[in-house]
């Protein structure tokens, strides 16, 4: 009989009898350990090389492998044989033999759990049997218990204080201390006993998951460290089993294993579905979707504060310890960042806690499907590559001011153009063989940079088709989680194949989806201008169309729909025309803006790119403005540049008294009414020390802030990146934490307002000296 399960994590063991692969689900039956027993691994070589791979194989010490022909074949049409090893480790050394022998080894890097996955076309939900521990794929949905963990430390002595925890209505914090115990909160004499208890705890609890903020490269490292100290056993997975760690090649990013269980970082998590925040803090992404914070606000002092309650108020460190917990659980409650991982999961087959992916979600879906049309994929690196192979279309865009424009936005062009010129490497790699042997010339489809794709052996665009349409379900029935991880995994396919990091990279494939765009986008703005109106600006798969007449908001929504429909018509009537394709492509009218402002590229008359401003005006007649690329979206200049810039032009389109209004702010800043408002920040993306040649004002900035912190009998904050904070003086860049002089204000004016200002004030003729010059002699 058979039961069915969510995979949580997999794992494979080298044995003598083989490889075992270890699976840990979730059923509804508790947590199920499968092993499938006595797999081999295996990589692919072209069948010509088979006498040459026997001997390096054979040459001392010998290495034991079997090699198989099969019916499977390399992109240059040459027949492939696989060589199968019991072991992980002897696959690995055949390997490193093989390439050295100058020997190209396909699919080498395919991990024997990720292949047996895919080849039965297995994601995330399994069907199972326990007689014969097989298993299938299924649908199964799980219940999984997540709990969040957050732990408080000493800023300077390596010391833990106390382990938060919280599920729902549950919520515990584990400390070192001697006061008497409560339902929430339980004293242990030294960490020794801190870590034991905590280890019992995981074990009797038994969640699934664990979350956290930064839970991977702080909380559970910091941990990992102290159960190494103290000589206590880290087995946290299930059936006590010892976790693994891994890090990165710089060692800056730590990666963790705990069989049967997970760990999920709340930053990368929210990354991974693509959410933007001015700072990835937990106190900024809670104050910005939650509208609450941590219990310490004072970030200078919070090492401090910390400290001083461990010692004096253990009960108020253990709430600011668990309102971590929660803030967490809520985060991930608001993003529902916990379903989309779990969607992508079911589409893709990639692990939970596995953030980018990318490339190992297109081998998932692709891999299977190719391997059952008798191809191997190809070797990384090795396809078609210096040629013209631009990116999205941007147009020169044409700067002014200007009332009711309009955008029309392809939707999904990228996977709309695969879908319609069947774009494929598999497609790719006939078509080409069959334009050089002049044969089935009626299949095949002219691409870019001398592509040809077959129009019948194909197998993206069907994925994207399937995945399209689970798309349009998931949005009828207003299932964002679904929606969201289908669009981002859909996307993500150009990114891939036009990816050196991928193994199906091809010029000849991202040309032929890029270039194809380009002409798309010129060909509609062509069409448009047919028409009477002007195309002022295009950028990947949207056009800017300027109607350039008097007309209501209800009108120009009437225009905007009959250029969707004419241009929709006028594309399927082309396609098949030209190219006896069906076409794909759908263009939607996505927004009038009522009042618009492309600008100029700073001291130039050039139009920009990516940068512009308009004016939303509702049916019920209220207003929105929409900032896209300006100054005032972007981190990297001061609050007062950016909410300027955001008044200043809501009143030039509405047109207000402007002109008081500038004077007024010149006023504000040379009186220091606004200091509040002049702080920057910006992110050290290296190392301090490694800042040595024009070194910009953030480094100046964070070294004087060392040198007090230093003085100060403080610890440092700087030495290793991170985020700084500073403000523009007489005597250069000084940061938050020690800023002895006075504000440049003349800086502020000529860096931060001038510019902003100008940009728009020479559409009118205007000149910012004019205000700001006048405004300053008064003072």
């Amino acid at each position: 009989m058979s039961s069915c399960g969510f995979i949580l994590t997999r794992q494979h063991i080298d044995t003598p009898q083989g490889i075992e692969l270890h699976f840990w689900l979730q059923t509804d039956n508790g947590p199920q350990h499968i092993i499938i027993e006595q797999q081999e691994a295996v990589c692919f070589i072209q069948r010509d090389q088979i006498d040459t791979a026997l001997a390096v194989l054979k040459s001392p010490p010998a290495l034991s492998g079997r090699i198989q022909h099969l019916a499977l074949k390399n992109f240059s049409q040459a027949p492939i044989s696989g060589i199968y090893f019991k072991q992980q480790r002897l696959q690995y050394e055949a390997i490193s033999r093989l390439e050295k022998a100058g020997i190209t080894v396909l699919e080498k890097d395919i991990r024997p759990t990720e292949r047996y996955m895919m080849e039965r076309f297995i994601r995330a939900g399994v069907e199972y049997k326990k007689s014969n521990n097989s298993l299938k794929p299924s649908q199964y949905q799980p219940q999984l218990t997540t709990v969040s963990l957050d732990i408080e430390t000493s800023y300077t002595s390596n010391e833990l204080y106390c382990i938060g925890l919280s599920h729902g209505d549950f919520e515990l914090v584990m400390m070192v201390g001697n006061e008497e115990n409560t339902a929430t909160l339980n004293f242990y004499p030294n960490e020794a006993t801190l870590l034991k208890a905590f280890s019992a705890w995981v074990k009797e609890y038994d969640p699934d998951i664990f979350i956290g903020w930064n839970v991977i490269n702080f909380d559970f490292r910091f941990l990992a460290d102290k159960y190494q100290q103290y000589n206590i056993p880290f087995n946290l997975g299930r059936n006590q089993r010892r976790g693994h760690w891994r890090k990165s090649n710089d060692s800056q990013q730590h990666f963790i294993t705990l069989p049967g269980r997970l760990v999920i970082d709340g930053i990368d998590s929210l990354k991974a579905a693509t959410y933007s925040f001015e700072s990835f803090s937990l106190e900024t992404v809670s104050r910005e979707l939650l509208g609450v914070g941590k219990k310490i606000e004072d970030v200078d002092n919070r090492a401090a504060a910390i400290q001083e309650l461990f010692e004096n108020q253990p009960s108020a460190l253990a709430e600011y310890n668990l309102q971590d917990c929660r803030l967490v659980e809520q985060i991930f409650a608001k993003t529902q960042v916990m379903d989309y991982l779990i969607e992508r999961a079911y589409l893709t087959g990639l692990p939970l806690d596995k953030y980018g992916g990318s490339t190992a979600s297109f081998d998932n879906l692709y891999l299977p499907l190719l391997h059952r049309s008798g191809y191997i994929a190809p070797d990384y690196n090795s396809g078609a590559s210096g040629l013209n192979a631009p990116g999205g279309y941007v147009m020169d865009s044409k700067p002014g001011l200007y009332q009711h424009v309009l955008v029309l936005d392809f939707k999904s062009l990228y996977p709309s153009i695969i879908r319609t010129f069947y774009i494929d490497p598999m497609g790719l790699a006939i078509g080409i063989a069959a334009h050089q042997q002049n044969t089935h010339a009626d299949d095949l489809l002219e691409g870019f940079n001398q592509a040809h794709f077959s129009r019948t052996q194909h197998h993206l665009p069907d994925l994207i088709k399937t995945l399209w349409q689970a798309r349009d379900i998931a949005k009828r029935e207003n299932n964002a989680a679904v929606s969201q991880a289908i669009k981002i995994i859909m996307n993500s396919f150009y990114g891939v194949l036009g990816s050196p990091g991928c193994r199906f990279f091809d010029q000849r494939l991202s040309s032929s989806i890029t270039l194809r765009g380009h002409e798309i986008l010129q060909r509609t703005s062509e069409w448009i201008e047919q028409r009477g109106y002007s195309v002022i600006y295009g950028d990947t798969d949207s056009v800017f169309v300027w109607l350039d007449k008097d007309c209501n908001n209800r009108e120009a929504q009437a225009i905007g729909a009959e250029l969707q429909q004419g241009l929709n018509r006028w594309w399927t009537q082309t396609l098949l025309k030209e190219n006896q394709l069906k076409s794909q492509l759908e263009i939607e009218f996505e927004t009038h803006y009522s009042q618009f402002f492309m600008p100029t590229i700073r001291g130039s008359e050039k139009g920009s790119k990516k940068r512009y401003c308009g004016q939303i005006t509702h049916a019920d007649g209220s207003q929105r403005m929409v900032y896209k690329g300006l100054e005032s979206v972007r981190t990297d200049w001061t609050p007062l540049a950016r909410r300027f810039q955001q008044e200043l032009y809501e009143l030039i389109f509405n047109q207000g008294d402007w002109r008081s209004y500038l004077r007024s702010i010149v006023e504000q800043l040379n009186a220091g009414a606004l200091d509040d408002e002049l702080t920057y920040r910006k992110r050290l993306r290296r190392k301090l020390e490694d800042y040595q040649r024009n070194v910009p004002p953030h480094v100046q900035a964070a070294r004087k802030a060392e040198d007090w912190l230093i003085k100060n009998n403080k610890p440092p904050r700087y030495q290793r990146g991170g985020w700084i904070q500073y403000v523009a003086t007489l005597n250069g860049p000084e940061p938050l934490e020690h800023r002895p002089s006075a504000l440049d204000y003349q800086f502020y004016l000529e860096r931060q307002l001038e510019p902003i200002a100008e940009a728009i004030l020479n559409m009118l003729g205007e000149n910012f000296a004019v205000y700001s010059e006048a405004q300053i002699s008064l003072l």
